[in-house]
């Protein structure tokens, strides 16, 4: 093997895990190891790959550029192997999924206990979680994700869609009456941190012009069950799924606005790193869930 390979694998695990200590951890190796890799890698190319300082770690611009580029390098090689071995033999190694709790517990999980039985050499690992800032750092495979992501820089496959409902609680209502849809961009909104532009929906009706709203964002969350406690607890207007709040709708927590217009149905979708290539078993699973997943 090239001298510059293992070193160069050091460098992706350092830039993926923001630290010496946590790539040597996840590589095996001891954090002087790691550091002379690095170094080394440097001397190679004259160029520094790494700022480093009190604050941690930072990319240079040819840092980047040589992240970027050996980083696709490295997953195609792995994927490679991966792909021989799952096309030629069962399922294997392990597969990482995230997804919010709410939606794995009512959606995700009865189909995950399937497939595991489907396919019994294959580890899998899930995390209920909202954020998409650690699918590399923790090397997730897929994430399972509702609505229009503000994230560009990631790939995604829709799986299905869901329908979405304009709710709050029949207190704050009594305290902020409204009349009109325009009456909505004068009022406080819980937003969905996750979604692109959370407090901004079109509003359709069947017989008469879509109306834009821009609502005020007064407060924010990234987790669907925080959000629904909040509208519950009277502090606002907001948008939520269906299969959330048809329990509130019913008993009368909460009430829904403006039944007559609808708004767009919502996509579930498959969220992976933009910078690796889809490996065989993350395939196989997205398969899966489009053949059994509804809503």
């Amino acid at each position: 093997m090239h001298p510059h390979l293992n070193r160069i694998q050091t460098f992706l695990a350092v830039v993926e895990c923001g630290s010496f200590t946590r790539a040597a951890e996840r590589l095996f190796i001891s954090k002087a190891v790691a550091s002379i890799h690095v170094k080394a890698l440097e001397e190679a190319l004259n160029v520094p790959l790494l700022i480093r300082n009190t604050r941690g770690l930072a990319l240079t611009e040819a840092g980047k550029e040589f992240y970027q580029d050996f980083k696709a390098i490295f997953d195609n090689i792995q994927n490679a192997f991966d792909n021989v071995t799952e096309r030629h033999n069962s399922l294997t190694g392990r597969l990482r999924i995230t997804s919010t709790a709410e939606f794995g517990e009512k959606y995700l999980l009865p189909l995950i206990s399937r497939f595991c039985i489907l396919h019994p050499q294959l580890d899998i690992s899930y995390f209920a979680d909202s954020s998409l800032n650690n699918l590399i750092t923790e090397k997730i495979d897929l994430a399972i994700r509702l609505g229009t992501l503000s994230d560009s820089s990631l790939k995604s496959r829709r799986l299905t869609s869901y329908g979405i409902k304009l709710v709050a609680a029949p207190a704050w209502l009594e305290q902020n009456p409204i009349t009109t849809p325009k009456d909505l961009n004068n009022v406080n909104w819980i937003a969905n941190s996750n979604l692109t532009n959370p407090t901004q929906w079109e509003l359709k009706h069947p017989n008469a012009p879509a109306l834009n709203i821009r609502g005020k964002t007064k407060y924010t969350s990234n987790v669907p069950s925080a959000i629904r406690f909040l509208a519950i607890s009277a502090l606002g207007v907001t948008v939520l799924p269906d299969w959330i709040i048809e329990k509130d709708l019913a008993s009368g927590a909460l009430v829904e606005l403006f039944p007559e217009y609808q708004l767009p149905r919502q996509d579930v979708s498959a969220i992976f790193a933009n910078n690796t290539q889809l490996q065989h078993k993350s395939r196989v699973f997205i398969d899966y869930l489009l053949e059994n997943l509804t809503i």
